[in-house]
């Protein structure tokens, strides 16, 4: 079977389709967007009646734009080398549209030559728009292919059927959010709306619903009665590279913790759903949400901690710190690490502290989400000369992705050591192929009409109804930058505040 379908859910239930990129010269574009096209086209998941527009502001022919894709699959598809047999074939159904994005004409010419695209390669009026472009584009966009007809009143149109996908950030607060949401709104329908995350079209974020509700053996123990806290980290090798402009608006909280730890946070603690329709997992992970205690002033100070990296060392190589970096301002008051602590009011989680953490030029790449379990009791082994590590569970989003659980176990010989051991599964290993791109699936889906893994406009609400407060306080309050050296775990007091609660940082 290919690793994206499932049964009952095969390329041949999508509707044929164009699919248009707007911002189609764009980094995301290269590096993302085309090789998951290109994988899913060479798999045979892509409807036999497909075409793809780049729509963009600079001149170049539809020969030019597909020579440059194809160096952008080759450097990026995840299989190699490219099928040049395939790629000869499926260059032909790539197209590109230059215009800027305010400009009538430019829709108007869309949608005569989306028209000739129907005709000609059988795709019969179904669209989908993909923004990859600056959220203030968003509205406008949306607003010019509402007006050409270029998107469909949902309630009028039966036999074919529109869609866009919206990258993020949606929003950089809940007020500009809610206005960016109403902005949208006016032109297009809920349904229609395809807020992506690719972090939830990863494998094994994707797993979370069949590991926890498909495995009573843990979803019986997934609860305060058994689960001491929980952490998830997101931490990056990497500093902001060529990305100083764009950080200097957003910072990590915004582009990363809102969208993809809020994901995960309501993944990992959400009730099961009564069935596996979109609706009705959203709407769990939505009440997820709007159970998290909100801050207070106390909060601010002892569980909200930001820190800036500043020059070290990341594999023994000197980097400089983020002041230092391209385009960034050289007293620049932006967070490259945050970490958290919050607790979600409900039955099944009450008392349990979920602790987030989330940085730039931390030691390592990883992605975790670490269950940890409280501890067995202590009087078997009271004289035992060191303390029993607890169970944890490890579901790694990155890199090796996979699933591991730490155990006790005793060690060969009269004496009777215990020590931990780690069980490990891996995806890559176990099922001898490397697992989709988060893209592929993403874009899937949204031919799919299946909204299931991207974002509905009340979870992003929520999620900035918890975090609004901490930028607020933020803006008003400057901290002493920068507080982490390159190379490390991020700044002390976040060890501190995990630390007054008896519990260290872990990556398993």
């Amino acid at each position: 079977m290919n690793p994206l379908e499932e049964p009952g859910r095969t390329s041949r239930t999508i509707d044929p389709c164009v699919l248009v990129i707007f911002g189609a010269t764009g980094d995301l574009t290269g590096r993302r967007l085309v090789p998951a096209i290109y994988q899913l086209g060479r798999e045979g998941l892509l409807p036999s009646n497909f075409a793809c527009v780049g729509f963009a502001r600079r001149p170049k022919t539809d020969e030019q734009f597909r020579g440059e894709l194809k160096e952008d699959i080759i450097a990026h598809s995840r299989t190699k080398p490219i099928d040049e047999t395939f790629w000869q074939s499926f260059q032909e159904q790539i197209f590109y549209h230059q215009s800027d994005f305010d400009v009538d004409e430019g829709y108007q010419n869309l949608a005569r030559r989306l028209s000739q695209l129907d005709t000609r390669h059988g795709t019969r009026g179904n669209r989908i728009f993909y923004l990859s472009v600056p959220p203030k584009y968003f509205p406008l966009i949306i607003e010019k292919l509402r007006k050409f007809n270029l998107i469909y009143d949902v309630r009028e149109n039966e036999e074919r059927w529109s869609r866009v996908i919206i990258e993020k950030p949606f929003g950089r607060d809940f007020a500009s959010s809610a206005e960016l949401q109403t902005s949208i709104q006016k032109n297009l329908h809920e349904s229609q709306t395809y807020r992506i995350d690719h972090y939830l079209g990863k494998e094994t974020v994707q797993n979370l619903l069949v590991f926890r509700f498909a495995n009573s053996i843990f979803e019986s123990i997934w609860n305060n009665k058994h689960i001491d806290h929980v952490q998830i980290t997101v931490a990056e090798e990497l500093g902001i590279g060529t990305r100083g402009a764009f950080f200097e608006e957003e910072g990590l909280l915004r582009d990363i913790v809102q969208n993809h730890m809020m994901q995960l946070v309501s993944l990992v603690a959400m009730e099961p759903p009564v069935n596996l329709s979109a609706s009705a997992v959203r709407d769990e992970k939505v009440k997820v949400l709007q159970s998290i205690r909100p801050f207070t002033q106390s909060d601010f100070k002892e569980n909200v901690i930001r820190g800036q990296y500043g020059n070290g060392y990341i594999n023994g190589e000197s980097v400089p710190g983020y002041r230092q970096e391209a385009n960034v301002n050289p007293n620049s008051a932006v967070e490259t690490y945050v970490a958290m602590r919050l607790f979600i009011d409900n039955w099944r989680w009450a008392s349990v502290p979920f602790y987030l953490r989330g940085g730039k030029r931390l030691p390592k790449r990883a992605t975790e989400i670490a269950i940890t379990f409280k501890d067995a009791p202590g009087f078997l082994f009271q004289n035992y000369d060191r303390k029993i590590d607890p169970n944890v569970l490890a579901i790694r989003i990155q890199p090796n992705e996979g699933i591991a659980l730490k155990i006790n176990c005793k060690i060969p010989g009269p004496s009777s050591p215990i020590q931990p051991v780690k069980m490990d599964f891996r995806y890559g290993s176990y099922f001898g192929q490397s697992p989709p791109e988060a893209y592929e699936r993403l874009i899937w889906d949204s031919m799919l009409g299946d909204n299931t893994l991207f974002a509905r406009s009340d979870e992003v609400a929520s999620s900035w109804k918890i975090l609004t407060p901490v930028l607020e306080y933020w803006s008003n309050n400057r901290s002493e930058f920068p507080n982490y050296s390159s190379g490390t775990w991020g700044p002390a007091n976040a060890d501190e505040m995990i630390k007054k609660d008896g519990r260290t940082w872990r990556i398993l």
